[in-house]
């Protein structure tokens, strides 16, 4: 039977943590709530503007665009791969690098090398754990990814593929599709399919009077649209990673409570004990006195 003093130093122990995982819990949870709003308010413009630009390229007829080319003798790809700074987030960062490794070894075995564009401090470490090689490295974006912080990695992308460079861009994340679901996926966001508008099927054509004509449009709209998608991935991840990080917090705050009565039966049972003892040990010298 165990130490009723190491019962209580234990039990003590696990209600602090229990307060620790509590208030973590509070916090993602409140964290999630603020990620969920930017994520859902970002969306409607990103498939708005994928709707827009297959409209543009119905009108434009057989659309020429450096972004929608393929390049087919180039066995060189990019890979940009949206971890978490941070841990305590259950199984989110696993998931996530799995979806990456998977991805990476298809490609490996067309014949494709990848230049990895490593976000997040715990995919750059489990890469490293790997040996895998990563072209880029980026840290420090955070809960609240800014648009100015995601263009630049658009942005180069852009100009790699443009120069042939690169046959292809992915993003692999953690697809946000409800508080109760996320899904890690591998998204091509290079070369561009507008016509496919997100995977959704294309709505009764809307008629347009285009001004400039539809191909100066879309010398805008098509960069604008890698760097829509690659901005909508990263709020992707950040409200997926609180989701995460809130059930695991939960899951901990339970366990602990678990624990806790667990502890306290313990403890019951060795008071009882030792209470028994005494009173044995009571009428054994008072029937030696007698």
């Amino acid at each position: 039977m165990a130490n009723r003093r190491v019962l209580v130093k234990r039990r003590k122990s696990v209600r602090n943590i229990r307060k620790i995982t509590r208030t973590m819990q509070l916090i993602a949870t409140a964290r999630f709530q603020a990620a969920f709003n930017r994520a859902v308010a970002t969306r409607p413009y990103t498939e708005k503007l994928a709707e827009l630009v297959a409209d543009l390229s119905r009108a434009a007829g057989d659309v020429d665009h450096p972004l929608l080319k393929t390049h087919e003798d180039v066995k060189r790809a990019a890979v940009v791969v949206l971890t978490a700074d941070r841990g305590l987030a259950g199984g989110y960062n696993a998931s996530v690098l799995r979806t990456a490794v998977t991805h990476l070894d298809q490609q490996a075995g067309q014949g494709i090398a990848n230049d990895v564009h490593m976000v997040g401090k715990k995919g750059i470490s489990y890469f490293r754990f790997l040996r895998r090689e990563v072209a880029e490295q980026t840290t420090g974006i955070g809960d609240k990814p800014r648009f100015e912080q995601v263009e630049p990695i658009a942005n180069a992308l852009i100009d790699r593929f443009v120069r042939g460079e690169i046959a292809s861009a992915h993003v692999v994340y953690m697809k946000f599709l409800s508080a109760g679901q996320q899904r890690p996926v591998a998204v091509q966001i290079l070369p561009l399919k507008p016509e496919t508008a997100e995977g959704k099927e294309a709505a009764k054509p809307v008629e347009y009077e285009f001004s400039p004509d539809p191909q100066q449009l879309l010398d805008e709209l098509l960069p604008a649209t890698v760097r829509a998608r690659l901005f909508q991935a990263f709020n992707d991840a950040a409200v997926s990673e609180q989701v995460a990080r809130m059930v695991a917090m939960k899951a901990a705050t339970d366990a602990a409570g678990d624990m806790i009565k667990a502890l306290t039966r313990e403890y019951n049972r060795a008071r009882q004990t030792q209470i028994t003892m005494e009173l044995l040990d009571i009428v054994g010298g008072a029937n030696a006195l007698s």
